[in-house]
């Protein structure tokens, strides 16, 4: 599937094909295999087309009808002209249905080449009013059209040349392409060649025809998009890592055909878009002009997919534009508001066509503007591709088409078999979770919120592999463990007790002893010794070397951090912004989590790469947003206990002339332009020293932190279990989709 693509044939582009004349005979034809197909190939209902599909038959008429009009242009098959001529007789009501799907430029070529048959002195039997209705209908498109004058109006009605009857072929003739053809559209290019006599023309259909046989597809060629299209499933429905090699390959050929400038990629919106999204994601150093220059908010709905208002194409875009890593970057992010504004629009309203025949699309709109990609958790993002995959992705231009690289069935059963038996091992890991929390008595610690569900979540959402179980356990554990630690600062604990937990673990490895002067502190020290023991003894055997060291190091600057901030409230002191934040970054808690993860990743990091300035500002990027996300969500809890956060020193600095909202607004601001630079640093390849999974498993976390506090108020208890209940207990039954 990744070497071919697999595109469905189109009895309307055959025929119009079939009609070109030889060049040395009028009255015959230049590609008699393509009128042979026609005889042979007539449904036993009358219609040439897609097979019977409730929703398709204004497609069917379109295409029958110019079946006819080929064979009877070379006066041969009458049988399957008279039967055809019988099918669009029974079914001509729905040519003026507004229910049915319809093809591209329907109501003005439909006419034209009814048109054309009278020309030929064929008997339609078209009542009066079926044919005032559908000829009214053309003329008031025509004459909208014409009064709007506008750059995409012109590109559609070159795109539907052959319905037009007369039309200056000269000017649609700037629209041909590098490879000969007329928007690969082998029936625009049929009647552009038959009218001009073009030889680029001629060898696009010649070249056409030696790749497909005696009939053609409605567009040609789709390798690009369709590969692509097959990455983002992949990706998508959370398999993508069994088919590493095959995506490389995929994006090395189009970060080659990106660099040169084909045409085939940046003359596509919906191309052009998922070539940039993929290959920023995947750390190919390009920049965002193309996309900007080409596809502005004029270019857009100028181009043939803008004007059609292609719902797929507006996605691919409006996903395209999230992926902001430069400051200079802001067109981007401008591109992104009017997109999402405009798939908003059209879920409302027009979309509702689109759902009658792919009713998955409205899912997928819905998704992409609920979630965005960065508090998007995989994991549960899977879960909602898996149900809105379309695995009868049947898609309409002049007539409807499918693509066995797009929408297939087999990529489908994979997600859930993966989905799965990923969900079974999750399930006995957060048992285990479970037990673990018994044996070392935290259920004891009656002010601490009992979190293990939410912490073991937060890890299997986005680390699902089933290689990943070490990764997945030091997370979800050490995720406990801050929770405790945490509300034992908060709440549970006194400082003295703070202090002599301090210096417990100071004295981890000296022969001194020190006496825990509570229960508290005993079970907690104990809970941290024996997990950070374990940790260190399996990241041991990954790593060659040991690293408890280092992981003590990150809870003592935790907990030194949590005593700060108890200063402060005691002493009622004020710090300064900066003050604040470079102690609040630690105090969050983030890296006592995601920094023992890193040695279970799959790499082995040597002391240079841990302890680099680069991992560290990755760190300090995801732990700040993380701790703007929670000061901003927990203001009035603290301003009520009397604590001191971002947002109420960003008022209290400002001498009282920012308001609550300004200053949400002002820290929102500082939290994208974090966010942005740490998937730069993430994204980036030169001059990176950490490997790519680490910097996946920083960014991860900092998707989950955007996620919990994705609501103003929070997650409820009940939302949040429903959350942990879709990645760890619940089955996807394939049947049901």
């Amino acid at each position: 599937m990744f070497k071919k693509v697999d595109l469905s044939v189109s009895s309307y582009d055959t025929a119009w094909v079939a009609m070109v004349p030889s060049p040395n005979s009028s009255k015959d034809p230049f590609f008699p295999e393509c009128v042979n197909w026609l005889l042979a190939n007539q449904l036993h209902d009358g219609s040439w087309g897609p097979k019977f599909h409730p929703l398709l038959i204004k497609d069917a008429l379109l295409s029958t009808l110019a079946c006819i009009l080929a064979l009877k242009r070379w006066s041969v098959g009458e049988e399957q002209i008279n039967k055809g001529l019988r099918f669009i007789e029974s079914n001509l009501a729905s040519a003026t249905d507004e229910e049915q799907q319809s093809p591209v430029g329907f109501n003005i070529i439909f006419p034209a080449m009814i048109e054309s048959a009278m020309n030929f002195d064929m008997y339609l039997p078209l009542g009066a009013p079926t044919l005032d209705a559908l000829f009214h209908r053309r003329d008031f498109e025509l004459k909208r059209g014409y009064g709007s004058n506008s750059e995409g109006w012109r590109t559609f009605l070159a795109y539907i040349s052959e319905g037009l009857g007369s039309q200056d072929w000269e000017l649609v003739m700037k629209y041909q392409k590098k490879n000969g053809s007329l928007f690969n559209s082998p029936s625009t290019t049929a009647a552009a060649f038959t009218q001009l006599k073009n030889a680029d023309c001629l060898k696009y259909l010649r070249a056409l025809l030696e790749k497909c046989g005696n009939a053609v597809p409605t567009v040609y060629p789709l390798d690009n998009y369709a590969r692509l299209s097959m990455v983002a499933s992949l990706e998508s429905l959370g398999i993508d890592r069994h088919f590493r090699e095959e995506i490389r390959s995929v994006l090395d050929e189009t970060y080659r055909c990106w660099q040169q400038g084909e045409e085939d990629i940046f003359s596509d919106a919906a191309t052009c878009a998922m070539a940039f999204r993929l290959l920023r994601v995947h750390g190919y150093d390009i920049s965002a002009d193309p996309l900007i220059s080409q596809f502005s908010e004029d270019r857009f709905f100028n181009s043939l997919g803008g004007y059609m208002k292609d719902i797929s194409a507006a996605l691919e875009f409006f996903k395209a534009s999230e992926i902001i890593i430069h400051p200079d970057e802001s067109v981007l992010e401008k591109q992104n508001n009017w997109m999402s504004h405009f798939l908003k629009q059209e879920l409302s309203n027009t979309l509702t066509q689109a759902r009658r025949l792919n009713k998955h699309i409205g899912l997928e709109v819905d998704d992409a503007l609920k979630f965005p990609f960065y508090a998007s958790l995989g994991r549960l993002s899977s879960r909602r591709a898996i149900k809105s995959y379309n695995t009868e992705s049947t898609r309409i231009l002049k007539s409807s088409y499918s693509c066995l690289n797009i929408g297939n069935e087999d990529f489908l059963k994979l997600a859930v078999e993966d989905f799965n038996i990923c969900q079974s091992i999750h399930h006995k890991e957060l048992n285990h979770l479970a037990r673990w929390v018994v044996e070392n008595r935290l259920d004891k610690l009656k002010f601490s919120r009992q979190k293990q569900a939410c912490c073991y979540f937060s890890a299997a959402a986005n680390l699902f592999p089933p290689e990943l179980s070490d990764a997945r356990m030091s997370w979800a554990k050490n995720g406990v463990l801050t929770t405790v630690v945490d509300d034992f600062t908060d709440v549970g604990g006194s400082e003295e007790e703070l202090v002599n937990l301090i210096q417990l673990i100071e004295k981890w490895d000296v022969n001194v002893s020190v006496d825990c002067c509570s229960e508290h502190v005993e079970i907690i020290f104990s809970a941290l010794k024996n997990t950070i023991n374990e940790i260190g003894v399996k990241a041991f055997v990954r790593q060659g070397r040991s690293v408890t060291s280092d992981i003590i190091e990150t809870w003592l600057d935790l907990l030194k951090s949590g005593l700060k901030e108890a200063e402060w409230l005691r002493n009622k002191s004020v710090p300064t912004m900066e003050e604040y934040m470079t102690n609040g970054y630690i105090s969050i808690g983030i890296g006592q989590i995601v920094l023992p993860a890193l040695y279970f990743v799959g790499h082995e990091l040597s002391e240079e790469v841990v302890g680099s300035s680069e991992l560290h500002e990755q760190y300090r990027l995801m732990s700040t947003c993380g701790r703007l996300l929670n000061d901003i969500q927990g203001f009035k809890r603290d301003s009520a206990e009397g604590k001191l956060n971002a947002l109420s020193l960003t008022m209290i600095h400002a001498n009282g002339v920012v308001t609550e909202e300004e200053a949400i607004n002002e820290i929102n601001s500082i939290i994208k332009s974090k966010r942005g630079e740490l998937l730069r640093l993430v994204l980036q390849e030169t001059g990176s020293i950490v490997p790519r999974a680490c910097k996946d498993l920083v960014w991860n976390m900092s998707k989950v932190l955007h996620f919990f506090y994705a609501k103003d108020d929070g997650f409820s208890a009940h939302e949040m279990m429903q959350s942990v209940s879709a990645v760890t207990e619940e089955p996807i039954i394939l049947s049901e989709l």
